[in-house]
């Protein structure tokens, strides 16, 4: 029977529930994964946060010049771009659990490796490594969710979201007094974090032990995917081949307005993580303090991570929530417009609430598709896309500080970016899937 468009419809109780995996996988696979999930998320960023504590001190001990230290801030969002587009193929060959497994073990190897590099390249190859993990992993965790828990996809995105956030902070703070602890050399501060990485591969190997989680990927062992409102398409086709077929993704304007959103997003938050410390202390703000709003900015994501993909995954439209985390952000710049000192706790707080349209990106994507087959790839095409794009916008806010001399140039970049990702987060709020081709 021809399903009608309300059925359609995806919300936090996905109507495909009671088809998919997770209704059938032993429990003990539902609850290792849980723990996995949350402890990938938790190593999914201390790559990138640990170092700029310690850039100093790498640069120097490994005769690092300015340009490469500045580029640095970029490799990660090209790495994810180039890795993450390889996500798709890799699971539909080996499963999307035998792959983020894999993930794991490249981010532990990376940042285990990355204390014995003798110079700048073995540095890079190593940090490339690790880069590459988190990539694979970044793209597959939505389709975990999507295939495991189609029922609670915002409450199992809020986990992730809140142990990226989490991840992200204790890396940024923690890493300096570890240093410190272990004997002062950035060498034992950067690597101890590989042994976070070695936890995270616990889980995802026992997990294997369940012959249904080694299945050739998400695609053969998805739930049926409705007919499409339009007519066209099988119900009962459950295969690679024919999920492959029924979705364009590159002819669907969600998945552009998506990446979009996505790209935008991200360099938001890359422009915060990077210069946003800089801006409090040329505004007179001590170091110590610059560092802890820094802190709370991320640190925001921890609690609001649960909050925001639950709401998300309720609405039919996520425009409005999009919109109204962007008057935060707004109203944030605003903040760092007129008095940046002033009110600096108040606009890092609504800084850190703006920067949760990070967990609403996650969430789309695992609403905007029917099948754990069309999660894959508007996860692989989304944040390929969107890191891509996000690639330029830390560097111009850098280049335009240099030249302008002050923040508010740079400020009204940030601004007209934040104006685009909310265009873009709107367009691909709809209530719209990739599989109609919309």
């Amino acid at each position: 029977m021809q399903m009608t468009e309300d059925g359609l419809k995806r919300t936090d109780c996905s109507a495909n529930a009671t088809a998919a995996p997770a209704a059938v996988a032993p429990r003990w696979v539902v609850r290792l994964l849980v723990v996995g999930l949350l402890l990938a998320a938790l190593n999914l960023r201390p790559a990138i946060s640990a170092l700029g504590p310690l850039l100093k001190e790498v640069r120097a001990d490994l005769g690092m010049n300015g340009v490469v230290a500045g580029l640095l801030t970029s490799v990660p969002a090209l790495c994810f771009a180039l890795f993450g587009s390889l996500a798709p193929r890799l699971a539909r060959r080996g499963g999307s659990a035998p792959v983020v497994l894999t993930g794991m073990i490249a981010i532990t190897a990376g940042l285990a490796l990355r204390p014995f590099a003798g110079g700048t390249v073995t540095f890079l190859a190593a940090s490339a490594l690790a880069l590459a993990g988190i990539a694979v992993s970044n793209v597959l965790m939505p389709v975990v969710v999507k295939r495991w828990f189609p029922d609670r996809v915002g409450t199992m995105t809020g986990l992730y979201s809140m142990g990226l956030a989490l991840g992200t902070a204790c890396a940024a703070a923690a890493t300096v007094p570890m240093a410190g602890a272990l004997g002062g050399s950035w060498r034992a501060g950067l690597g101890a974090w590989a042994l976070l990485g070695v936890l995270a591969i616990v889980p995802w190997a026992l997990v294997l032990k369940d012959p249904a989680s080694r299945r050739p990927g998400p695609q053969a062992t998805s739930e049926p995917t409705p007919r499409p409102a339009h007519g066209t398409g099988s119900p009962g086709d459950t295969s690679a081949a024919g999920a492959a077929e029924r979705i364009r993704i590159r002819s669907s304007p969600t998945a552009w307005a998506l990446g979009g959103f996505f790209g935008l997003q991200a360099s938001a938050a890359y422009i915060i993580l990077g210069w946003l410390p800089q801006i409090f202390r040329d505004a007179g703000v001590s170091a110590s303090s610059a560092g802890l709003m820094l802190a709370v900015t991320m640190g925001m994501g921890v609690p609001l991570a649960f909050v925001v993909p639950k709401l998300a995954a309720r609405m039919r439209h996520q425009g409005p929530l999009v919109m109204t985390l962007a008057l935060c952000g707004f109203t944030g710049y605003a903040g760092l417009w007129f008095a940046p000192a002033a009110g600096a706790w108040l606009w890092a707080t609504l800084l850190g609430i703006a920067n949760c349209a990070f967990p609403v990106a996650l969430t789309m994507i695992s609403l905007k598709s029917r099948s754990s087959a069309g999660v894959v790839q508007l996860s692989a095409f989304a944040q390929s896309t969107g890191y891509l794009l996000s690639v330029p916008g830390p560097l111009l806010v850098g280049a335009l500080h240099d030249v302008s001399g002050g923040w508010r140039v740079p400020l009204m970049l940030m601004a007209g970016l934040l104006l685009a990702q909310t265009v873009m987060g709107v367009l691909a709020g709809r209530d719209r899937v990739i599989e109609d081709g919309r």
